[in-house]
């Protein structure tokens, strides 16, 4: 079969799904949205074959860019952008190009729908936190609620009672911040108190050839504008009147000591039969389980991104890297680069419909 085109939306994870592709041969295509394209089209149109810039990001869905790609023989790898501004409805219905990864499991990343990413990791037995509801707030949790007018971004919040959620939830809905209608919506759930971990994957398709998954590494948020003010003392914190927004702006490496991985590795490997059971065909392609890691030595993993994560620091940081590198005999630089070498093999062997949905 003739290597396919890598496409994907210039936003989220776009440079770094460029980097991999190229570096594997493969023709790549980028859809941009006009006022947003500068960085594709100007400072890494070297990543990209063809760029297409669009009114908004939802025209991809229009028959007549779908054709196009189609065309080109595209195999479309899906990043949290391309859920939001596309739209699970339009992804599972109206999207016709193969999707590198599992186009049915992408709206569990939303919270409030009957088959969530909750009830995913609880029906795959993964500890998950503690749920409240206003009322029965009796210890530190931790409120996610949309922030206004950001589809992308929460606006998390810290209470310890239900009057502290009252006054909090007010003075951010002053500011504008958060709507009431978001904060009804809202989930609240117990604070874990602990060392917060994104776990990596990979879920192979070509498990025949590579084994079902692998760990890429591990990292962490870094938050505007929670990362500022906890550089202060903790002194100096106490002297600023400053609304928490929590909106994510980057990420740092990490690492994890061996003796805590098979505790990451068994939640890894019961997401990916929860995934056979109840979403199949199955996990195909990068993964991510965000959790913490208690004293007590559980993994509670309060967020799934069940796409690419977006996370290019886990290339350079992760030891993992360098012994995938021995696992396939060549420098594995990043993650992406596991998914192209799986979408390769799906190629050569004309498998890409058991790569892609």
């Amino acid at each position: 079969m003739k290597k396919p085109t890598i496409g994907m939306l210039g936003s989220h994870s776009a440079e770094e799904i460029g980097v991999s592709a190229k570096s594997y041969g493969f023709e790549t295509v980028v859809i941009c949205q006009k006022g947003r394209e500068k960085l594709y089209t100007h400072y890494n149109k070297h990543l990209f074959d063809k760029i297409v810039v669009l009114e908004k990001f939802a025209d991809l869905i229009n028959e007549d860019i779908q054709e196009e790609l189609l065309e080109m023989n595209t195999v479309w790898i899906p990043n949290r952008s391309f859920s939001v501004y596309v739209g699970y409805d339009n992804i599972e219905s109206r999207f016709k190009l193969p999707i590198y990864g599992n186009k049915h499991l992408l709206r569990v990343e939303e919270r409030g729908f009957p088959r969530d990413q909750y009830w995913l990791l609880r029906e795959s037995g993964i500890r998950v936190p503690q749920s409240f509801a206003q009322d029965e707030i009796d210890r530190l949790v931790i409120v996610k609620v949309q922030q206004r007018d950001n589809p992308l971004e929460r606006a998390f919040f810290y209470a310890s009672s239900p009057n502290d959620f009252e006054e909090q939830s007010k003075e951010l809905i002053s500011e504008g911040v958060i709507s009431q209608e978001d904060l009804e919506s809202s989930i609240i759930e117990e604070f874990i108190v602990a060392p917060r971990f994104n776990a990596n994957f990979q879920a192979y398709s070509m498990d025949d050839h590579y084994g079902a998954l692998d760990l890429v590494g591990f990292d962490d948020r870094v938050q505007t504008n929670l990362s500022g003010l906890l550089n202060l003392p903790a002194e100096d914190q106490l002297k600023i009147n400053l609304t928490m927004v929590n909106e994510e702006v980057g990420h740092k490496g990490l690492t994890m000591r061996e003796s805590k991985k098979p505790i990451v590795y068994e939640a890894a490997e019961r997401f990916l039969e929860g995934v056979r059971k109840h979403f199949p065909p199955r996990m195909i392609g990068l993964f991510s389980l965000q959790g913490a890691l208690t004293e007590e030595s559980e993994f509670v993993v309060f967020d799934l991104s069940p796409r690419v994560p977006g996370s290019p620091c886990v290339g350079p940081t992760s030891p993992e890297m360098r012994r995938l590198g021995l696992k396939f005999g060549k420098i594995i630089s990043s993650p992406l680069d596991l998914c192209m070498i799986d979408i390769e093999t799906a190629a050569k062997e004309d498998r890409i419909s058991e790569a892609s949905t």
